[in-house]
C-alpha cells in the first residue's frame, strides 16, 4: 500500500488542495465536539499545506444523515469547524455545501494559507454511491487531492475513491503513519508478536483471526468474544455473550492454534446485565471459567487472567490490541481493560492499538501517551489486519 505518492512527493505550493479528512467525531447533546482526537490527528497535514501557501479544502462526513431537516442540523460539521479553528488558531469557515455555486465561490475567494471545511459530504446520497459525476464536481474544486482519512479509506465513496481518478493524488501524514504501522505489523513484526483481541462478537473478528493466526507467536482472546471460545471448549458460560453461529469456527481455531492461544482462566460475573439494570445494583464475584453460574453473566476478565495476559505481553517485540477486555463503559468492569492498557504501556514493545472501543479505552484510562500508535479507524484497522486492500488508497497516484 505504500507504493503511493505522499503529500511530500507532490507540488502543493500555492495550489488548491482537496483533503479528505475523517472528522466523524462524537458530539455532546448540545452539538459540541466530545472527542477531538481525529481532528487533532489531521493537523500535521493541514499545517504542512498552510506552511506552503496551499489553499486547503477539507472534505469529511459526519454520521449517517438520511436527508431530513433535523439531520441537516444534527449532522452539520459546524461544531467541527469551530473546534478546528480553535486547534489551528485561525478561522476555518464552514462552506454551506460541498459542491455547487457556494463551494465554487468560497474556493475562488481563498488566499494562500487559507483553510475551509466543506459541509458534510454525506448530505449528498451520491457520495456513498461513488457517483462519478459527483466525484468530478468535488475534484473540480482543486488541483491536487490528498487522502488523509484512514477511517474511511476502506470504503469506495466519491470523496475517498472517486475523486482520485480526476486529480494527481497522494496520502497525507496520518494515512501514511497508519499504513506504515499497521502494515509493518503484518509484513515484518518484531518478535515475539502478540495479538490481543477483545470486544463482543467472534464473527466480526474472523477475518483478523484467520490472517493473524499463522503470523503471531501468541493470540490472546478476551472480552465478550472469549465466552464463545469457552463454550466451544464445552464450558458453562451462563448468560454471557454467545455468538452461537461461530461455535464451529472457534472449535476449529482452538484445534489449529494449539498452545498459541490464550483464553481467560477466571472472569468477573454479575447477576444481571449492566446495560439493563445499571452496574451499581448488580452483585458480582470472581469465578473460574469452569465455574460460571448458569444464571450469571461474564462482564470482565478476572485477576488471575489479568496476570496471565500481562505476563504474555512482557518481553514481546510487537503487540497489537483490538477490543476491550470487559464492559469497560462501566468503571467496575473496566479493570481488565485498564490492566491490559497498563501492560502494553510497560511492555517496552512496539504497541499498536486498533481504533474504536480499545482506542477510546486507552485514551480514557490515561495511557495514550505510552502507546506507540493508536489508530484513528476502528473498522479500517480491522480490515487492514485482515489483509484487505483499501479502495481509497489503491486509487491514489503511484510513485
Amino acid at each position: 500500500m505504500l507504493n503511493k505518492k505522499t503529500i511530500q512527493d507532490l507540488d502543493v505550493a500555492g495550489k488548491r488542495v482537496l483533503v479528505r479528512v475523517d472528522f466523524n467525531v462524537p458530539q455532546h447533546e448540545d452539538g459540541r465536539v466530545k472527542d477531538d482526537r481525529r481532528i487533532r490527528a489531521a493537523l500535521p497535514t493541514i499545517q504542512y499545506l498552510r506552511d506552503r501557501g496551499a489553499r486547503t479544502i477539507l472534505v469529511s462526513h459526519l454520521g449517517r444523515p438520511k436527508g431530513s431537516p433535523e439531520d441537516a442540523v444534527k449532522y452539520s460539521l459546524r461544531p467541527v469547524a469551530e473546534k478546528l479553528s480553535e486547534l489551528l488558531g485561525v478561522m476555518v469557515p464552514l462552506v454551506p455545501d460541498c459542491i455547487g455555486p457556494q463551494a465554487d465561490a468560497a474556493v475562488s475567494l481563498m488566499k494562500p494559507g487559507d483553510v475551509v471545511l466543506l459541509e458534510n459530504v454525506r448530505f449528498h446520497p451520491e457520495e456513498t454511491k461513488n457517483d462519478p459525476e459527483f466525484a468530478s464536481k468535488l475534484a473540480s474544486l482543486a488541483e491536487v487531492y490528498i487522502n488523509d482519512a484512514f477511517g474511511t479509506a476502506h470504503r469506495a465513496n466519491a470523496s475517498t475513491e472517486g475523486v482520485a481518478h480526476y486529480l494527481v493524488s497522494g496520502v497525507g501524514f496520518l494515512m501514511q503513519k497508519e499504513l506504515e504501522y499497521l502494515g509493518s505489523v503484518l509484513a515484518e513484526p518484531k518478535r515475539p508478536f502478540v495479538a490481543i483481541l477483545g470486544g463482543a462478537k467472534v464473527s466480526s473478528k474472523i477475518g483478523v483471526v484467520n490472517n493473524l493466526l499463522d503470523k503471531v507467536d501468541r493470540l490472546i482472546i478476551g472480552g465478550g468474544m472469549a465466552y464463545t471460545f469457552l463454550k466451544a471448549q464445552g464450558k458453562e458460560i451462563g448468560k454471557s455473550l454467545l455468538d452461537a453461529e461461530s461455535l464451529d469456527y472457534c472449535r476449529d481455531v482452538l484445534q489449529r492454534a494449539g498452545d498459541k492461544i490464550l483464553l481467560p482462566v477466571d472472569v468477573v460475573v454479575a447477576d444481571g446485565n449492566p446495560f439493563d439494570k445499571g452496574a451499581d445494583g448488580l452483585a458480582t464475584r470472581v469465578v473460574s471459567v469452569d465455574e460460571i453460574p448458569a444464571d450469571w453473566e461474564g462482564v470482565d476478565i478476572g485477576p488471575a487472567t489479568r496476570e496471565v495476559f500481562a505476563k504474555a505481553v512482557v518481553g514481546a517485540g510487537t503487540v497489537v490490541w483490538n477490543g476491550p477486555m470487559g464492559i469497560f463503559e462501566f468503571p467496575q468492569f473496566a479493570v481488565g481493560t485498564r490492566a491490559m492498557a497498563e501492560a502494553l504501556a510497560q511492555s517496552g514493545a512496539t504497541t499498536i492499538v486498533g481504533g474504536g472501543d480499545s482506542a477510546a479505552a486507552v485514551d480514557e484510562l490515561g495511557y495514550a501517551d505510552r502507546i506507540t500508535h493508536i489508530s484513528t479507524g476502528g473498522g479500517a484497522s480491522l480490515e487492514l489486519l485482515e489483509g484487505k486492500e483499501f479502495p481509497g488508497v489503491v486509487a491514489l497516484t503511484d510513485k
